[in-house]
């Protein structure tokens, strides 16, 4: 824990073990907060903020960008320590840090361009000005997915935009917080101006969306969390950025390369073992290409290494707990129960390791009411629906309350064009599995959530504009 630039070795309700989701064995244990500790947290930042949000864009920039610098510098060690806590093999772990290190680049440069607008008068005794200001204080809630990159996404465009944090990582990996707390204060960030609080996820959120000093809540995690936030934080009109829950669907045309699109599937579906919002969750062949797409997607899965992510050459690491694993077969088990083939995989992987892993699995002749083409399994399971026509297919694709990303392979240009148009998606890839960068707005319509993170967009998210009306003498 880190308030006001103080580590705490336990909090007010002792400490929690952190474990290893491949062995089941205790990493570490890290302190345990709640309310008293959130509050001094919000107190540290709204007092730290006067002095952040008044200097320079350029002053942001220059410990956001020595940020940059340590973390890549550490990337390797940073990564085993996501492994460890996370799962996920170290050659993804190492690049989520360096991503996560992006972030900071990008927002180290953008900090020096929140500009304003001079707006032309339609009066010559008017002068009118726009000027952008931080919001304030922001409470920041990151999931155990991406426990690097979703932190500096938030933290990154709210601190060169001027705002103070109060950061509460996943219970599961608060780890790489503490790491990233750490960079931030080897970069040389006062004090106060981020602040990290593990422990009791309940009490620490709900102290977030009560304090009137928090102007805004950024929260990626689940859809129905998130309108929990949207309900409880009306009491005082909080600002909200929701990243939310997401179905990707990925459409294959019969003109696409089959060779890289399999490549790529397997790359959306399998990254982070499927536990990622915007992996492929339903995907659409067409029905000309149904044999030789489905052969050589099984023909590559299968190939894929499975186990503890410390180790050479795996690229599977496990679920990460009991819930989630039980979540993944139930959906395969209902898919099952309503006739569908089971091209590989579609059940738990055996091995002398404790934790809960899974067989890389595809399934095949699913139909509409099968759970897996209903809600996000958030594990590695590829559910193949074959289709003949355009119009039918972008109707099932957009039959869904989420809308974060969907996927189109083709080397059509006009059909890419016109079907990314047609997309009811806040992002959509074509021949592209993995859109998320810093330099581009990420998020999604409907019910995956409200705002963008990435891009100028992302910092516009942490800024006020005020109108300034001037009379002229």
């Amino acid at each position: 824990m880190f308030v006001n630039g103080e580590w705490r070795e336990t909090g007010s309700k002792g400490t929690n073990a952190i474990y290893n989701p491949a062995t089941m064995e205790v990493v570490t244990e890290v302190a345990h907060g709640g309310k008293a500790e959130t509050e001094e947290a919000i107190t540290s930042a709204s007092e730290a903020f006067s002095d952040w949000s008044e200097r320079t864009g350029r002053e942001r920039s220059r410990i956001l960008y020595k940020a940059y610098e340590l973390m890549m510098e550490d990337a390797e060690r940073l990564g085993k320590i996501l492994t460890l806590e996370q799962g996920k093999p170290l050659k993804e772990a190492v690049g989520e840090v360096k991503g996560a290190a992006n972030f900071l680049l990008w927002y180290a440069e953008e900090a020096s361009r929140g500009y304003g607008e001079w707006i032309p008068s339609s009066s010559k005794e008017k002068r009118l000005l726009v000027i952008p200001q931080a919001v304030g204080v922001v409470g920041a809630i990151t999931p155990w997915n991406f426990p690097s990159s979703m932190i500096t996404r938030k933290l990154a465009p709210a601190l060169a935009a001027g705002c103070t944090v109060v950061l509460k990582p996943a219970p599961e990996t608060p780890l790489s917080a503490i790491e990233i707390m750490k960079v931030f204060e080897r970069a040389g960030m006062p004090p106060g101006v981020v602040n990290l609080v593990t422990g009791d996820a309940e009490e620490i959120g709900n102290a977030l969306l009560v304090d009137k000093r928090v102007r805004l809540i950024t929260f990626t995690g689940s859809t129905e969390v998130g309108k929990y936030l949207m309900r409880e934080s009306a009491a005082h009109v909080k600002k909200l950025s929701l990243e939310l829950g997401g179905h990707a669907p990925s459409i294959v045309f019969e003109d696409a390369d089959i060779d890289k699109a399999t490549t790529l599937v397997l790359g959306s579906k399998f990254r982070n073992n499927g536990q990622t919002c915007i992996c492929t969750n339903r995907l659409y062949v067409h029905e000309s290409i149904k044999s030789s797409f489905t052969n050589l997607l099984k023909e590559k899965a299968l190939k894929m290494k499975i186990g503890y992510g410390l180790d050479d050459g795996v690229e599977l690491g496990p679920l990460i707990n009991k819930a989630a694993l039980e979540k993944v077969g139930s959906h395969v088990e209902d898919a099952v129960s309503k006739g569908c083939e089971i091209v590989c995989g579609g059940k738990n992987w055996s091995s002398n390791l404790d934790g809960h892993f899974y067989e890389p699995t595809i399934i095949s002749n699913v139909d509409d009411e099968m759970k897996v083409m209903n809600e996000e399994t958030f594990g590695p399971v590829i559910p193949i629906q074959f289709f003949t026509d355009e119009a039918e297919v972008l109707q099932k694709a957009n039959n869904t309350d989420y809308g974060l990303a969907a996927y189109i392979f083709t080397e059509n240009t006009n059909r890419a064009i016109r079907v990314s148009e047609k997309l009811d998606y806040g992002i959509v890839g074509v021949n592209d599995v993995f859109p998320a960068v810093p330099e581009a707005p990420f998020g999604g319509i409907k019910q995956s959530g409200i705002g963008k993170e990435g891009g100028h967009h992302g910092m516009d998210e942490f800024l006020e504009q005020k109108f300034i009306s001037i009379g002229m003498a």
